[in-house]
């Protein structure tokens, strides 16, 4: 990465989980790492109501508990850039958390950078495969558990999973236009703010 670098294109997998859920995306550089984890919700379908950390090297970067309770802290998500975990630890994979409970990981390879390129219209969905697992399924064996069951009639939990779940829940069907206006909708969240003057 060059002190030049703008932009760089991730390709995004939750591990463990079959068939396969990935997204690959263009973001900023510079996105503030709380707004990467919009993006990624975005991009997953996901809903947002979990906790979250991501990790590289020794680092861990989420929202530190105000209380303390939980051991060591993570740096503050709201104060970090990716940029910051590139250039402090030299990843080229880091793990997005999700869910400390269902404990999804998404591994976030970084595949190809751009230098002094426009970040206009960024975060880009670019590729969307596999229907994101729904919330609070239990992880990637629960998941995997939730589809045997919905896509077998004889199944003792076939009707009630059914039912829990969303209605006609096909993995391998991805909704890209929801996705994609999911995404689209956080372009220019990423900007600094500029300060503004009044004029007497």
């Amino acid at each position: 990465m060059s002190l030049n670098t703008t932009a760089v294109r991730i390709r995004v997998t939750i591990k463990d989980v079959k068939p396969e859920v990935m997204r690959c995306l263009v973001v900023p550089l510079a996105l503030r790492l709380d707004r990467l984890l919009l993006t990624l919700q975005a991009a997953f379908g996901w809903t947002n109501s979990h906790l979250f950390e991501f990790l590289a090297g020794d680092g861990r970067w989420g929202i530190p508990d105000p209380d303390g309770d939980f051991g060591p802290q993570p740096i503050d998500a709201r104060k970090a850039r990716l940029s910051d975990i590139v250039q402090e630890t030299g990843a080229k994979t880091i793990h997005y958390l999700y869910d400390f409970g269902d404990s999804w990981d998404h591994v976030i390879k970084l595949e190809k950078w751009f230098d002094n390129t426009t970040t206009e219209g960024l975060p880009l969905l670019l590729e969307a495969i596999g229907r994101c697992p729904p919330e609070d399924v239990g992880g990637a064996s629960g998941y995997a558990d939730y589809l045997s069951a919905i896509g077998d009639p004889n199944h003792p939990e076939h009707e009630n999973l059914r039912l829990w779940g969303p209605e006609q829940f096909d993995p391998n069907v991805v909704d890209w236009r929801a996705l994609e206006a999911a995404v689209n909708a956080l372009s220019g969240i990423w900007k600094p703010r500029r300060r503004t003057t009044r004029s007497k």
